[in-house]
């Protein structure tokens, strides 16, 4: 994989100040009131409907050079299956195609668990799907992620919960890894196999397969911080394909409780390769003292630079482009 896999505006200025990064984009949040209240009534949390057992996520696709009317968009989402669901015309006229996603959530897990929140899906997780598959099928002249070299990459998620994101990202990539605490795998496998014909639990659908480049493994980042540094790379998971590295690490909506951080730091830190790996994090600006502590102490590691890619995403989101450095 090429260093080259995100595309950074030219110019774009590195942030090296985590109180100056701070007081920018509260500022800007502040100026643009937003509502933050989602459908199940829980203000500024970003659950998309923790009420819901289950969640139809549709991303519509459209060609920025043919904006689609609603009749037409309408007559196009007539054609769909069960599994990988789309509307689509043939690739040489194609201006507009969807994908739909069926979701289950275990909303009492949220209620009962101790400190779970991947059980049940967030906006923030929506919001940055439908941007990198808008892309990613229909390519701007300035794309985020260089759509040739995504399809050469081996993508590590961390904090993965209801696994959305491997759903909606896992064709875009060589092989796609979703991690989160043990209690929550089984409801990444069951989100899976919703989705992709032949998967089950314990087993993938033969190579080459939609959806058959999807593992689901287990990455506890206050289990990595326990350890000693020189087992820790015996524990997280690793590409699968041979002697490989990851070439993208998903952070997307993992930023929220202050004694989580340490340990998320120290994840992102190890698992990542010097001069190879690249990590997107989404944050959506809730607490400002938590976003700021995860700041200093990810630039404090003096091994990244972090880009701030103003307009990728709107507010309340924000999202750092980083490269991990020798």
């Amino acid at each position: 994989m090429s260093p080259n896999l995100l595309k950074l505006p030219d110019n774009i200025e590195p942030v090296t100040d985590a109180d100056e990064e701070i007081f920018l984009v509260y500022t800007a949040l502040k100026q643009k009131p937003l509502d933050q209240t989602g459908p199940d009534g829980f203000h500024g949390l970003g659950h998309v409907d923790s009420r819901q057992d289950t969640l139809s996520i549709r991303f519509e696709l459209t060609a920025p050079s043919q904006p689609t009317s609603s009749g037409a968009a309408e007559s196009k989402s007539a054609s769909r299956s069960r599994k990988g669901k789309s509307a689509r015309k043939t690739r040489g006229e194609e201006t507009s195609h969807v994908i739909e996603i069926e979701l289950a959530q275990d909303k009492t897990a949220l209620r009962s668990r101790k400190g779970d929140t991947g059980s049940v899906l967030w906006r923030a997780s929506i919001a940055f799907a439908q941007v990198i598959l808008q892309q990613h099928r229909f390519p701007p002249s300035n794309p985020l992620v260089d759509k040739d070299l995504f399809r050469e990459s081996h993508v590590l998620e961390l904090g993965a919960g209801t696994g959305l994101l491997s759903i909606a990202l896992s064709a875009c990539a060589k092989s796609y890894t979703a991690t989160d605490i043990a209690p929550l795998l089984p409801l990444i496998r069951k989100n899976v196999a919703l989705n992709f014909a032949g998967w089950m639990q314990n087993t993938k659908p033969p190579e080459g397969s939609p959806g058959s480049n999807i593992s689901v493994e287990e990455l506890d980042w206050e289990t990595l911080l326990s350890l000693p540094p020189t087992r820790r790379s015996l524990y997280y998971p690793k590409p699968p394909e041979p002697n490989a590295k990851w070439d993208l690490i998903l952070i997307v909506d993992c930023i929220y409780h202050p004694s989580l951080l340490p340990a998320l730091v120290e994840t992102i830190e190890t698992v990542s390769t010097a001069g190879k790996t690249w990590a997107l994090v989404i944050v959506e600006l809730r607490q400002e003292d938590v976003v700021r502590e995860f700041l200093e102490r990810w630039l404090n590691k003096e091994t990244w630079r972090l880009f701030r890619m103003d307009g990728f995403l709107d507010l309340p989101y924000i999202v750092w482009a980083c490269q991990k450095y020798a």
